[in-house]
């Protein structure tokens, strides 16, 4: 059976899948704004909040490094300050982890380069992330994987090509791989999403846990994602949709976090096990709204019972509709008046 192992927890086709609350930089460079992120996050019910670690200055080339930013979102002058401003440190990392263990969340982040693998490693992160941007970054995928760590892998933009050969190359030296449908808009359109390749990559890869890695706006197609077999899903995470930053507009906050867990919960019971049965709670309704077979005029001891005898009516308090052939052509002995239900003890 298909499964990961997370921090000692393991989630598979069986369980409720691992919820990310995806902070990326949401926090705006703002140690307590990230604090105040990771103990919503954890109130909501995730199961794990997720930064972002770049190692800047070796990341981009010198050129995208010192472009000029002018976006209203840019924290910078440059490409390259901006992404400064937002970038956490050791110290930074510490505190943060730190919470997330008062918090019972798990704590971890995508590494978009070796020296940011290397920094993740050394603060003992329990699992590492894969961007959509990193599916072709084939070394960076192998290096990661021979990291030991659970790793889960974006692939937004790829061909099944690409996939594949990121699939086998985590596989080469890693078992414990979760690989998820994301559409890398920001946001897509929903008619990008694409959320049958869940299905896809369930029959390509049977032994790696599927999930979604969702940019858009609401709560409803994360939850169309479990349906569909998604085992990890990640949403971006906000204290508030209104802040600077180019991700809070389709990130959700603490109250919808809240609600698309609650639902998936919902989900996971309302599937069942796919046995038709009636249920206590239908058994009233039913009879109010059920119907029965009723006299249509007074019924003597000795007649056979015969179509014109009877109609259907509610409630169904007597013999119903699907035994009729049971009972026509058999004497009644006792007396049924009119508009009176009939019974099977009246024959």
């Amino acid at each position: 059976m298909r499964s990961i192992s997370i921090n000692g927890k393991v989630y598979s086709d069986d369980t409720l899948p691992y919820v990310i609350a995806e902070v990326g930089h949401n926090h705006q460079g703002n140690l307590e704004t990230a604090v105040k992120l990771i103990q919503a996050a954890a109130a909501s019910g995730a199961n794990a909040v997720k930064f972002q670690k770049r190692d800047n200055k070796n990341l981009y080339s010198e050129e995208a490094f010192h472009a000029p930013y002018l976006s209203e979102n840019a924290y910078g002058s440059t490409y390259g300050s901006h992404r400064e401003a937002l970038e956490f440190g050791r110290e930074e990392y510490s505190v943060c982890i730190a919470e997330a263990k008062r918090h019972n969340i798990d704590f971890f982040a995508t590494a978009f380069d070796f020296k940011s693998a290397d920094f993740l490693m050394e603060m003992e992160v329990p699992a590492f992330k894969v961007a959509s941007g990193d599916l072709k970054s084939i070394p960076l995928i192998r290096y990661l994987s021979k990291l030991g760590k659970p790793l889960i892998i974006s692939t937004g933009g790829g061909l099944i090509e690409d996939i594949d050969t990121a699939v086998r190359t985590a596989s080469e030296s890693n078992s414990n791989i979760a690989l998820l449908q994301c559409t890398a808009g920001y946001p897509p359109e929903y008619s990008e999403l694409n959320l049958n390749v869940i299905r896809t990559y369930r029959e390509r890869y049977p032994e790696v846990v599927v999930g979604y890695s969702g940019h858009d706006s609401g709560i409803s197609m994360a939850l169309v994602s479990f349906v569909l077999g998604a085992r990890v899903i990640e949403k971006h995470f906000t204290l508030n949709r209104a802040m600077k930053g180019t991700d809070h507009a389709f990130s959700l906050e603490p109250v919808g976090m809240s609600k698309m867990i609650r639902d998936i919960g919902r989900a996971k019971t309302a599937m069942g096990d796919g046995i038709k049965i009636p249920y206590p709670s239908e058994e009233a309704p039913l009879i109010k709204m059920g119907k029965s077979l009723y006299a249509t005029r007074n019924l003597q001891k000795g007649e056979l019972l015969s179509e014109d005898m009877f109609d259907l009516r509610s409630p169904a308090i007597g013999i119903p509709p699907s035994r009729i052939e049971e009972f026509l052509g058999r004497p009644i002995v006792n007396l049924v008046t009119s508009g009176s239900v009939i019974r099977e003890s009246d024959f």
